[in-house]
């Protein structure tokens, strides 16, 4: 394959992949270190293409959010001198970081909110410094699993986006827009309904978007968390995946601004404290449920307008030995690529 001629959007892979999940809890790997993650992402190459950048966690090993000024800025010069620009950040939203529950008291909600002040100066730092010019910070509601909300539905996702309104305010005070992530881990986010209800309720477009990873939106459609609002069953067939898909990108899509490339294959999977979600695969992964670049496709359509100038590669929860592999990374870039030839842009406008 030649390398893709769009220019848009930038290929990024995340760094993440070496914090969640790992740890020295029984039978979890290590964290890999920031830096062994950027030379992994710079040692990829498919003909003649890399990627482009990297979107980045905002919490230890990789980050304290509350170091000063000088340490963050020597972040951003060991990023420049790997070749990559900084894109979305994830905020240290959860219990156990810096933030709490979105749908907890008042001192959770305070948490909640200095994760997001944290994440916001640090994205200041990297944007004055000329290694981030794009990208999102990445939020969720905090809250792992979703019986706690079940116990009064309506008033828990009132609470959530009550604190998600504050943060898009803090946000858009520091130029920043939000994208809340969909996944079936997070209370009140666990299903394509619950989330675009959640959207709506926040009411703050401009702001406050929406997150969209292929493989726990796929779970979405499979109604994992919220079986009233599945929109395929059991057996379905190929015709009928199709349509449930395009039915929910069209309701999501006009909130998406921040995206992710990824493979699942039908199943759910967890490690440490993150709760069971989408199970990410090899990009390559026989076993993938996904037409990757064309289901990317039905999030990617109108991109540009709303923003998204990157997309970026998830593998939450690979093995370590799978992460240290070359062709692991090989065969997520040129995914990638096939998803920008088929879909990219070259304009910013």
């Amino acid at each position: 394959m030649s390398p893709t001629k769009n220019l848009f959007p930038k290929l990024h892979n995340a760094m993440w992949p070496g914090l969640v999940g790992k740890g020295d809890g029984p039978g979890q790997e290590p964290p890999i270190s920031l830096e062994r993650m950027l030379d992994l992402t710079a040692a990829a190459e498919v003909d003649g293409q890399k990627f482009e950048g990297i979107d980045y966690f905002l919490f230890l090993p990789h980050t304290n959010p509350q170091a000063g000024n000088d340490e963050i800025k020597s972040i951003a010069d060991l990023i420049a001198r790997k070749g990559f620009n900084v894109g979305s950040l994830v905020a240290p939203v959860w219990p156990g970081t810096v933030g709490d529950s979105a749908m907890g008291d008042d001192v959770a909600r305070e948490k909640f909110l200095n994760a997001v002040k944290m994440a916001c100066r640090i994205a200041g730092i990297f944007n004055k410094h000329g290694v981030r010019k794009y990208g999102v910070i990445r939020i969720d509601s905090a809250e792992f699993g979703v019986n706690k909300w079940r116990e009064n539905a309506k008033a828990n996702t009132t609470r959530i986006a009550e604190t998600f309104r504050e943060a898009a305010k803090i946000a858009a005070d520091h130029g920043e827009r939000l994208a809340a992530e969909g996944e079936i881990c997070w209370a009140g986010m666990h299903s394509w309904k619950d989330m675009l209800d959640l959207l709506e309720a926040v009411g703050m477009p401009k702001t406050l978007g929406f997150q969209a990873d292929l493989a726990h939106t796929y779970l979405y459609l499979l109604g994992y968390n919220a079986p009233e609002h599945a929109l395929l069953k059991s057996g379905h067939s190929e015709a009928e995946f199709w349509a449930a898909y395009e039915q929910m990108t069209d309701k999501l899509r006009p909130w998406t601004i921040d995206f992710h490339v990824a493979q699942n294959d039908g199943q759910v999977h967890g490690a440490g404290a993150h709760d069971k979600t989408g199970k990410h695969c090899p990009a390559d992964d026989p076993n993938g449920k996904l037409d990757i670049a064309r289901c990317a496709g039905y999030w990617l359509k109108d991109a540009a307008a709303r923003g998204i100038k990157h997309i970026c590669w998830d593998g939450c929860m690979f093995p370590n030995a799978m992460l240290e592999k070359t062709s692991t990374w090989n065969a997520i870039l040129k995914a990638m690529m096939n998803v920008r030839e088929k879909h990219g842009w070259n304009t910013t406008n």
